[in-house]
């Protein structure tokens, strides 16, 4: 889709051999490298980038929520941070630590919030437990950020 919309200096990382083969096979992406997020450092310098997208992978047992400063280090000022969760009742727990980790930054005055969206039809649920109130889906949010073009000061 960002392809389609004109968006053409795409970069990716994957902690899966299979999956970066998979995007590189799209013929998308300027370049494609190794990193699990969350155990080590992207692989960009800091403030590298326009827009920082994370789609599918914020979730218990993958990425976790105590990587969102690495994503916004990367991000340059003004620039937009564009993350996904799910809202299922296993990733319940996990979307309340990311949303405190989203707040605290904004808090702290690293970006400001643009936008943050309920999806209900997110995803097809693969049990009837994780089903949306019986509709076969998993809702998601979306959230959009954008940095702060000044650091804030640190107190003291």
């Amino acid at each position: 889709q960002l392809h389609r919309r004109g968006f053409r200096c795409l970069d990716g990382v994957d902690g899966s051999a299979g999956m970066l083969e998979r995007a590189r096979s799209t013929g998308l992406y300027r370049q494609l490298r190794p990193c699990v997020l969350g155990r080590e450092p992207l692989p960009a310098p800091a403030e590298h980038y326009d827009a920082v997208t994370v789609v599918g992978a914020l979730g218990e047992g993958q990425v976790p929520s105590a990587a969102v400063p690495e994503l916004l280090r990367v991000t340059k000022p003004g620039g937009f941070l564009c993350l996904t969760t799910r809202s299922n009742p296993s990733n319940l727990r996990y979307k309340a630590e990311l949303e405190a980790a989203l707040e605290g930054l904004e808090g702290q005055g690293a970006w400001q919030k643009v936008l943050a969206q309920e999806v209900e039809r997110w995803e097809r649920a693969t049990s009837e437990e994780e089903s949306t109130q019986g509709t076969g889906y998993i809702s998601g949010v979306v959230y959009v950020y954008r940095k702060c073009p000044v650091p804030p000061l640190e107190e003291g």
